[in-house]
């Protein structure tokens, strides 16, 4: 691993013995404060995820889903903590619409980030519950100086959704966004804070707080019942694992759509990628190949667990993936379709500690501050259910209880059964585009989470369009474009190409300490001791 950071060294990595890494500066210092009152790695995780439901309203709420990777200093665990369905949403219940809206009520389902922390805290903690919502409260209680990045993202946001139900009374002063170093308070937020945090989320799903959120849909155009509330559960599931080089990523698999940076992956390897130069189009121009092929297969196949008729393991045969790679040409660009398998508004942080313990953390409200919808009680929901089909059949058609196709997603490096790099990338479909350009710099060209993350990159957008950062070598913009790539070239501002963190193990468990790094197209920020 390359220590030095090689593209322009926009910041330095942390090296520590104890370490986290998130978007926003106030909410590391509270994961960094939980370590040193004699929390964990996952106490430092839940204290900075919580206190970033406050600090960065405009990527996560109490009303949005989570995931996690944990390595417990032995074994990888997967939690799901993604919401599911109303029970009035059967596919009648959307008759007339061609597609899910993109906000308002019937983009929400039940949110699963609130039980996800209890679960968490529970299995893996060291720290009283209550105490890890310390900063969160005081910040929403006495308030906070919002960045520049979140001002600009708040201020974005308000035309698509201040008319939605109670986002201007909770979101907007006199009918606008605070302004970069404005004071923001909200004091109901806090006090919803403190009732999960006694209740240890038992009023957020059986109690006032659960009767206060269906009382508002119930009156506002919403569905939402005590009984989905009540009925709502969190699943502990076994990470999807996928070998590349020496190292094996690990993925939370469906309803996630990591597995789609996965079959990437493999027809990378297929396609024998490392032929080219790193930095160089030719290799991009087979990893956007790839991509494209992952995600035809991953919109076609991937769905709820009970709902998948095809096998992650069948999408993941080395075989199969051959044969997608052999549909690539390595001298122009094309278009792919799903192939034909045989059946067998982000946040996200990592923090790890030196017992060897390390999670890779991410939770969202979707699109920025998500469905738009907040409860009285400050309670802002994610639009998660809008990634949901109501295509007759398909595999992601929404019915009561599901869980939808999901974009976020958490990653996870090992080699030779030990803990690598936690790791992940915000936004959309960038997540899994994401991973695979942080893994390919990690094991291939040996560089630091740091400078993985500084490192220009690609995406294709929601609409398909290959897009680049500003910093890409024109050289580079050129080759794609004689590929046949039509290539976006992006404003230097861009936050199209989301943010990540990272923490990497530069030690044996037995004397743990970790490499971290952290993203300059937010506000992140990496710290340790």
């Amino acid at each position: 691993m390359l220590i030095s950071p090689p593209f322009g060294g926009a910041r330095a990595p942390v090296l520590a013995r104890n370490t986290v890494a998130s978007s926003q500066p106030l909410a590391t210092q509270a994961g960094i404060e939980a370590l040193q009152n004699g929390g964990n790695a996952v106490d430092a995780a839940l204290a900075t995820a919580i206190t970033l439901t406050v600090v960065e309203p405009t990527m996560n709420g109490l009303g949005g889903d989570g995931f996690a990777l944990i390595w417990d200093g032995k074994k990888l665990h997967g939690l799901n903590a993604s919401g599911k369905a109303p029970a009035a949403w059967t596919p009648d219940y959307f008759s007339g619409k061609s597609a899910m809206d993109l906000i308002g009520w019937n983009t929400v389902t039940v949110p699963g980030v609130v039980v996800g922390w209890l679960e968490l805290s529970r299995k893996f903690g060291k720290l009283p519950f209550a105490q890890l919502f310390k900063r969160a409260i005081n910040y929403a209680e006495n308030g906070f100086p919002v960045s520049p990045v979140i001002a600009r993202q708040w201020r974005e946001a308000i035309p698509i959704l201040k008319n939605q139900p109670g986002f201007a009374d909770n979101f907007l002063l006199d009918g606008k966004a605070p302004a970069a170093g404005q004071i923001w308070r909200h004091r109901a937020q806090a006090k919803t804070l403190k009732e999960i945090a006694a209740t240890e989320t038992a009023s957020f799903y059986k109690g006032p707080l659960a009767q206060g959120m269906v009382d508002f849909a119930q009156s506002t155009g919403g569905c939402f019942t005590m009984q989905d509330f009540a009925d709502y559960t969190t699943e502990w599931v076994e990470p999807l694992a996928f070998d590349y080089g020496d190292y094996t990523l690990h993925e939370i698999p469906p309803n996630g759509s990591g597995i789609a940076a996965q079959i990437a992956l493999g027809i990378l390897e297929a396609a024998n990628v490392k032929q080219y130069p790193a930095n160089s189009a030719q290799r991009i121009h087979l990893q956007v190949e790839a991509m494209r092929m992952a995600f035809a297969d991953a919109y076609a196949y991937v769905s709820d667990a009970s709902t998948m008729k095809v096998a992650p393991s069948a999408l993941l045969d080395r075989d199969y993936l051959a044969s997608r790679a052999a549909l690539i040409d390595h001298g122009k660009a094309g278009t792919y379709g799903p192939g034909d398998p045989h059946s067998g508004g982000t946040v996200y942080l990592c923090a790890a500690d030196q017992s060897g313990m390390m999670i890779s953390y991410i939770q969202s409200n979707f699109k920025g501050f998500g469905s738009g919808v907040v409860a009285p009680s400050g309670i802002a929901f994610h639009n998660r259910g809008m990634s949901f089909s109501l295509q007759e059949g398909h595999p992601n058609q929404v019915s009561p209880g599901k869980r939808p196709f999901h974009t976020i997603i958490p990653a996870f490096l090992t080699k030779g059964n030990k803990p690598a790099m936690a790791f992940g990338v915000m936004g959309g479909n960038m997540q899994p585009q994401g991973h695979i350009q942080f893994v390919m710099r990690f094991v291939d060209e040996y560089l630091n989470p740091q400078a993985c993350s500084d490192a220009p990159r690609w995406r294709i957008d929601d609409v398909g369009k290959l897009t680049v950062e500003a910093a890409m070598p024109a050289s580079v913009v050129e080759g794609l474009r004689n590929l046949g790539h039509d290539v976006a070239v992006m404003p230097a501002n861009s936050l199209d190409f989301g943010s990540a963190q990272a923490i990497a193990m530069i030690s044996e468990e037995s004397d743990s300490a970790f490499i971290a790094g952290s993203d300059h197209r937010r506000d992140g920020l990496a710290a340790g001791f």
